[in-house]
């Protein structure tokens, strides 16, 4: 990306709404579609923000009008401290969300953040069945997953689960489901992957077809008419099958604030691939200060930094853009129109995709592994763009 791109100025931001806490990037598993950095070893443990330090990023992002807090990872049950995160976070008014492999959740501790005030899990499944679940997390936690489930039922917490789909996992969306309606589950988020981080890496393994993709709607609308209420679903269509982008974190800098481990605070989890960009750290500056004033969170508000095809679109209001990642990946420059959307310049690098991702894996001439995450291959990777 050019780093001669000026800041832009903006109008006063409202609040940042939704603060996503991420603790740690230690994990103990190594998905393939990880929405961690790739090279997140550099960020290990010394180098993660002590308790005092999360105490005051909660106590001024309340400040500053935050009112949902999601505690994430890695996976946030290996920091020790995480019951007294969540504990100031109750008694400060956030909602509290925890997003977790359910690695780490024993029964102690399950009472412990009850005790604490916690008032949502969300729990990651892989797959429906043992074999691919602990395939893809390279791991074996599917009984585990199933243990975590009977303890947050047990602790009356909302039975959130999460499976983001792929190629490899579409064809059993009605398995997945039936996976969701066993564990008596009320919300169920299908979240095909999107392509950043180590999704990234492995986009031609991941990318279903359109045959796959369409199938795997009407088999989940069918599922939601038969089960009613009982069950809710989210199905989240992949970005490389729109003809528009999507608002980048319902606006660069709009409502949503990342602070990352080591304390950097970015408007979207993957905004530190960016270059050029001088993202804060709450160590040096307050939450309100790098909300309303850091040269990183305006750098895309607003529409001045727009060039067309962007610039001149009647719909700009309704996508700003799309995402600045997805372009910088793409394109090389974040300022440019998210490759999504058909009017972009350089939309072909999608549909290049999106044409292989048709072709039978039985019919593909080279088929690369998968890249699991892992903190020997983090320790010498960069960011992709091409």
């Amino acid at each position: 990306m050019s780093t001669s791109l000026a800041t832009v100025s903006a109008a006063q931001p409202g609040p940042p709404l939704w603060l996503l806490a991420e603790l740690t990037y230690r994990c103990p598993l190594h998905c393939v579609f990880c929405y961690n950095p790739v090279n997140f070893a550099k960020t290990g443990a010394e180098a993660e923000l002590s308790t005092d330090d999360w105490l005051r990023v909660l106590r001024q992002a309340r400040a500053a009008g935050s009112v949902q807090c999601g505690f994430s990872g890695g996976e946030p049950m290996l920091r020790d401290d995480l019951e007294v995160l969540v504990a100031e976070a109750h008694q400060l008014g956030f909602y509290t969300n925890l997003l977790t492999s359910g690695v780490g959740l024993t029964e102690a501790r399950a009472a412990a953040l009850k005790a604490a005030g916690l008032d949502h899990i969300q729990l990651s499944f892989q797959d429906s069945t043992k074999e691919l679940n602990d395939f893809l997390s390279h791991t074996k936690t599917f009984d585990l997953k199933h243990r975590t489930a009977q303890m947050i039922k047990a602790n009356g917490w909302p039975m959130v689960l999460n499976c983001v789909v792929h190629r490899l996992n579409i064809d059993y969306i009605e398995q997945i489901i039936d996976l969701a309606v066993e564990l008596g589950a009320e919300y169920l988020e299908l979240a095909n992957t999107q392509y950043y981080s180590w999704a990234e890496l492995n986009r031609e393994q991941l990318l279903p077809s359109r045959e796959q993709l369409e199938r795997a709607e009407r088999v989940t609308n069918a599922c939601r008419e038969k089960l009613g209420d009982k069950l809710k679903i989210f199905f989240v269509v992949p970005d490389y099958y729109e003809n528009r982008p999507k608002k980048c974190t319902n606006g660069w800098g709009n409502i949503f604030l990342t602070v990352t481990p080591d304390g950097t605070a970015l408007p979207c989890h993957t905004a530190k691939m960016l270059k050029g960009i001088d993202f804060p750290n709450v160590r040096d500056m307050s939450v309100q200060d790098i909300w309303n004033n850091s040269p990183g969170f305006n750098h895309f508000r607003g529409d001045s930094w727009m060039k067309d095809p962007c610039r001149t679109c009647p719909e700009k209001e309704k996508d700003l853009g799309g995402c600045r990642c997805q372009a910088y990946m793409l394109t090389g420059d974040a300022s440019n129109a998210d490759p999504v959307c058909d009017k972009s310049f350089h939309h072909q690098r999608i549909q290049d995709a999106v044409d292989y991702a048709q072709v039978p894996d039985s019919q593909r001439i080279v088929v690369k592994p998968l890249v699991f995450r892992d903190i020997k291959m983090s320790r010498g990777l960069e960011p992709a763009s091409q």
